[in-house]
């Protein structure tokens, strides 16, 4: 240790004894501590301990190097102080759930007796549900895979012998001296033992919106707080500013985790409100694909409009099934006892109630039929393969609703840095001492005092966590930490062959006097340093055009200070400034301001300390534009993706990096504003903004510069708000810092940027790109078209198995008085050809071709006029060969009829033909089914998608067994060669019937309508709205109709995925809740406020359904870019 063994203590040795009296302080102890609050906290540390240092000596602990890192000592801590790990809830078991399900309405209604009729083998086909079930459970296994992905990846900084290292958020413990900084969520309760300009939201834990503001009284001792918050803790965001903390309780034993264990009991109702709101719990993944939830009433996503169609078709199913047994009935009693006059006899009651189950069986089937219980499977499954794959594409979903909505995207708003650029900035121009350099001067060629002052000002203005470090393979560029702007300038100073570091180590973090951290508002940094003499001296740095109108001096080229005047800064804009502006260059400006001793400024009045500065330099800082990047900006406006720069750097460098990017084209007409004239032309004379102002701004708007995180958020609910043009616009935003909170929670998709995002932000978003790039925004786009289409390509296959397969067991049981179709038969196409399909044709991969068109639009219907011509001409060419084999496939195949069987007769091969060629047309209709906007080639990239393969050879060779080898069960009859072929000929007419239907024009058939819209606010009646019209899905709405009950009571698979809703949130892991907690904010913010306890999150969809991150709203003065 290279601290005094008197203020620190001397390592990290492991005595013999019990764990608690191996440290001076117990869990208690520091439990009792941190539960106190503002002049108590001081008074006990002061009394009880001796002050901070004290504490860090009984923990064993130093203030400046942290922890030793030795294995055993941190093993020995978790096991006296626990881990950093809240314990996830218990799973229930198999049997628990099997039970809840089994409680569940849609089980009792009396629709389902047809899992109770003693249909013929029924029992024999439970094994298809069952595989059903434990499909979907696969499928929520993946989310839970991705979910521990998530949370392994949350890393914070912390100081184990001296060295800055990130390390998992689980893997801290008592005693960990952390580094804390502005977008932190903070891992685990702590004393403050050094900040600069501190801010702290506490929300999460007092409820109190306002920020808290950290004052040092002494270097070790933080407790001069107006609002009363002695520690940080758990959960707490830093809002601004830095420092760095003495972490005393983890997991379970912090203020956070003492509430989660109180709450324990209450879970069950967390679970309940889950669906009433975004729960932004900044881990789990939200498994909830019937919620849609855009910004505009009445419009829903394609998984509502699923749920709305499904109701439709379930309702016709319903009246066809009923008009079935209606209809058997009737014919069955006319027949035999009009028609025959037969008498009733008592005997024959037991053989005239067997003829009326059956009849009821056959009702059912056609119900089971028209119902298509695939659907909601095909969105999970889409969404699932998506979300998996898009992780490999640099985008960690959140929101699985987000991947959905990011298709119909029609505007992204876009950071400049590191999102268009390369965030690799480099020093290439400098203007010192009236001489304005093209290229890094020669270290000769500046004054040594002058020289001093540069690298001064750049090493201790600058926050000590940014670094320059040796590449990490020879030849390699220099590894830039930190904020790489200061890591620019820190290059410049090692360009001119000095060592910031030597600086650093002269004047360590503990002796800055003052720190006025860098935010949007502010748009610079300074730094205040004590003289020995007890004067004062002040280095700032920030956007060129800010410091210098604060400037009043300037050092001439003999490196003495002369006076400057607005004429001769005027003169410096437009020679200096302004040229490297133009080539794309970031300026800022580096200053210095001397403070006399006889009075100490008063350092609260910013204005005033703010003055009076003089100029040392000015650089111009080049970012290079990333190389894909004007390529997938050109994509973008092909597919109908308007591409807006919001940046807060200066106008001229943001006009030269959106020509280069390709979102200014020349000759068109466009607008590039400054924030400031941007809220002049929108806002009217009280400065509240007009929408009408606005909707003649942003249409033409392509870059808004020197803009703050405000901006950003009124540019985006502006652009949402408007009804200009024919719908809706769809806004992706992108943002990083803390106060881009509200703009990313108010966009229909938030990307948060991975690598420079702040917790706050991340916590916000809806996307995380794991690689800060803009192209993964473009893949964004592509998987959600994707996705989209996959549920289209699934519905035009699923519908016309269904209104085949229900035309047939209709007309087919009113004439033969049988259906063709047996009931397991279509369990086997029902259940597991429609899980199958939708695995097949929801794996899809996407395309280029795919952002060749425009957005769909939120209200475009799911099944277009292209895909009902599909659906009803792939039905005509079925039904006609179904019916020519039903009735005269006896005598083509010179076969025994299977019409007019006899109860119970054994299965024959006639009706064994019809249904094998039912199946074959089906399979080679889910080829042709790969195509929905009528393209001829259906075998396009067919082998990029190897489970399409899997599953069409699966299935035919399933198909194979039950014909040859299902026997009764499956009402089958082993078939011959030539029948089989027949069959496959069949089949494969359906292929060449396909090439017919595309060449039919989808514009001469006019009677076509297309289908799918989803429910709109006028659909509903008034006295159904709720008040809070923007948490309600309306596809729910309608299923809460009670008449619906019919329907889903109906509904085998429906009732199963129940017990799949159940795994998914009766054993969902709450690992994360460490990781990211949701705050309460004041309805100030536009979030509804939570007055009880519920800020303990849990990282499922258990936590309370509140959005930390528009916490971020209630500070003005946050980071931006």
């Amino acid at each position: 240790m290279t601290n005094n063994a008197a203020d620190h203590h001397p390592g990290n040795s492991v005595a013999e004894g019990s764990h608690e009296g191996d440290f001076g302080c117990s869990l208690v102890d520091l439990r009792t501590l941190m539960e106190l609050r503002s002049g108590e906290a001081v008074a006990r540390i002061n009394d009880t301990y001796g002050g901070v240092q004290n504490i860090c000596k009984r923990l064993k602990t130093s203030p400046v190097e942290g922890l030793s890192g030795n294995p055993a000592d941190l093993e020995k801590r978790r096991q006296v102080f626990g881990q950093n790990f809240i314990p996830p809830k218990k799973a229930k078991t198999f049997l628990q759930l099997v039970w809840e399900a089994l409680q569940d309405v849609t089980t009792d209604h009396p629709g389902n007796c047809s899992h109770n009729l003693p249909g013929p083998g029924e029992a024999q086909a439970g094994w298809i549900e069952g595989a059903a079930i434990l499909f979907s459970v696969i499928i929520e296994k993946q989310f839970r895979g991705l979910q521990s992905r998530i949370e392994q990846e949350q890393k914070f900084t912390v100081m184990p012998q001296g060295a800055v290292i990130q390390i998992p958020v689980a893997e801290i413990v008592v005693g960990d001296i952390a580094q804390i900084k502005y977008g932190d969520l903070l891992p685990s309760d702590g004393i403050l033992i050094q900040g600069n300009d501190l801010k702290i939201d506490e929300s999460s834990l007092t409820g109190e919106s306002d920020h808290l503001t950290v004052n040092i009284c002494s270097p070790w001792l933080m407790f001069s707080l107006p609002l009363g918050a002695s520690f940080p803790w758990l959960g707490t965001h830093v809002m601004e500013g830095s420092g760095r903390m003495l972490v005393t309780a983890v997991g379970i034993n912090s203020q956070t985790g003492i509430i989660f264990t109180l709450l324990g009991a209450g879970e069950g109702e967390e679970e309940k409100k889950v669906k009433k709101a975004k729960t932004q719990d900044g881990v789990a993944l939200e498994i909830q694909p019937l919620k849609s939830e855009g910004p505009e009433e009445g419009e829903i996503g394609a998984a509502g409009k699923l749920t709305v169609l499904a109701v439709q078709i379930g309702k016709a199913g319903l009246i066809m099934s009923a008009i079935t047994v209606i209809i058997l009935v009737l014919y069955f009693v006319i027949d035999t006892f009009a028609v025959q006059r037969r008498p009733w006899l008592a005997e024959c009651t037991p053989i005239y109630i067997q003829y009326f189950v059956k009849f009821f069986i056959i009702g059912v089937t056609v119900l089971v039929v028209a119902v298509p219980e695939g659907l909601p499977l095909a969105v999970t499954i889409s969404l699932a393969y998506s979300v998996k794959k898009m992780m490999k594409d640099n985008n960690l979903v959140r929101h699985l609703d987000a991947c959905e909505t990011m298709g119909n995207a029609t505007a992204i708003c876009s950071d400049k840095t590191g999102t268009l650029t390369m965030n690799r900035m480099t020093v290439v121009q400098a203007y010192v001492g009236d001489t304005h350099y093209r290229q890094i001067p020669d270290p000769e060629a500046i004054l040594p005092k002058v020289l001093d002052l540069i690298v001064n000002s750049v090493a201790i203005n600058s926050a000590y966590t940014s670094k320059i470090l040796p590449p990490e393979k020879e030849g390699g560029l220099p590894r830039q930490v930190g904020n790489k702007t200061e890591c620019s300038l820190l290059g410049f100073v090692l360009d001119l062959k000095q060592d910031y570091q030597a600086v650093r180590n002269e004047v360590p973090e503990e002796k800055l006097y003052k720190v006025y951290t860098f935010n949007s508002v502010r748009k610079s940094m300074s730094t205040v340093l004590k003289n020995s003499d007890g004067s004062f001296r002040m280095y700032s740095k920030g956007a060129s055009e800010i410091i210098l109108r604060k400037c009043t001096k300037i050092l001439d080229k003999n490196g003495d200070l002369r006076v400057f005047k607005v004429k001769d800064r005027d003169e410096m804009v437009k020679k200096v400034i302004e040229p490297m502006a133009c080539q794309g260059l970031r300026t800022i400006c580096l200053a210095f301001r001397d403070f006399p001793a006889d009075a100490e400024p008063n350092w609260d009045s910013e204005n005033e300390i703010m003055s009076d500065l003089a100029c040392i330099t000015v650089v111009g800082i080049e970012d290079p534009v990333r190389p894909e990047v004007p390529e997938a900006i050109l994509k973008c406006q092909r597919a109908g993706i308007t591409v807006r720069m919001v940046t807060g750097d200066n106008i001229n460098t943001a006009r030269a990096i959106a020509t280069k990017c390709g979102i200014l084209l020349p000759g068109e007409d466009f607008l590039c504003l400054e924030g400031k004239e941007f809220n002049r032309l929108i806002r009217n004379e009280k400065g509240e903004v007009e929408q009408e102002q606005l909707d003649k701004v942003w249409p033409k708007l392509r870059v808004l510069a020197r803009s703050s995180p405000t901006d950003k958020h009124t540019l985006v609910k502006g652009i949402i708000d408007s009804t200009v043009g024919e719908r809706r616009q769809v806004v992706a935003v992108t943002g990083d810092g803390t106060n881009d909170g509200p703009a990313l929670k108010k966009a229909d998709v938030g990307f948060a940027m991975g690598i420079a995002g702040t917790d706050v932000a991340k916590e916000a978003s809806d996307i995380i790109l794991t690689d800060d790039n803009f192209t993964s925004i473009v893949k964004a786009v592509m998987w959600g078209r994707n996705v989209y289409d996959s549920i289209s390509k699934f519905l035009q296959f699923q519908l016309t198995v269904n209104v085949v397969a229900v035309i047939v067991a209709f007309t087919g049981a009113c004439i033969t008085q049988d259906s063709p179709l047996k009931a397991v038969q279509m369990l086997w196409v029902n259940l597991i050809m429609d899980t199958f399909a939708s695995l097949a044709l929801a794996t899809e991969p996407p395309s280029e071709s795919l952002l060749l068109r425009r957005p769909y639009g939120r209200n475009k219907p799911l099944i277009s006029r292209t895909m009902m011509k599909n659906i009803l001409g792939h039905a005509v060419y079925q039904l006609t060969i179904i019916f020519t084999l039903l009735f005269a496939g006896e005598r083509f195949f010179d076969i025994d009829s299977g019409r007019n069987a006899p109860l119970h007769s054994p299965p024959s091969e006639h009706y064994t033909i019809v249904f094998n060629t039912f199946v074959m047309m089906q399979l080679f209709n889910e080829i042709n089914a790969r195509k929905i906007h009528g393209e001829r080639n259906v075998f396009d990239a067919i082998f990029r998608n190897p489970i399409f393969c899997t599953v069409v050879l699966g299935t035919f060779a399933a198909q194979i067994l039950i014909v040859e080898f299902g026997g009764k069960p499956f009402s089958s009859s082993g078939l011959t060669l030539s029948q089989w072929l027949w069959c496959i000929f069949i089949g494969v007419g359906e292929l060449l019937w396909g090439q017919l239907i595309c060449s039919v024009p989808t514009s001469h058939l006019k009677f076509l309508k297309e289908a799918g819209h989803g429910t709109t606010k006028e659909d509903i009646p008034e006295e159904d709205l709720p008040e809070d019209m923007d948490e309600i899905d309306h596809a729910e709405m309608e299923l809460r109709r009670g008449q619906i009950l019919w329907f889903r009571g109906l509904n085998r698979i429906q009732t199963q995925m129940d017990v799949v809703y159940t795994f998914q949130t009766g054993a969902s892991s709450l690992q994360g809740a460490l990781r990211r907690q949701p705050s309460i904010v004041s309805q100030h913010h536009d979030v509804k406020h939570v007055s009880s306890p519920t800020h303990v999150a849990l990282s499922s969809v258990n936590s309370t359904p509140t959005t930390s991150a528009a916490a971020a709203a209630a500070s003005p003065t946050a980071g931006s870019e």
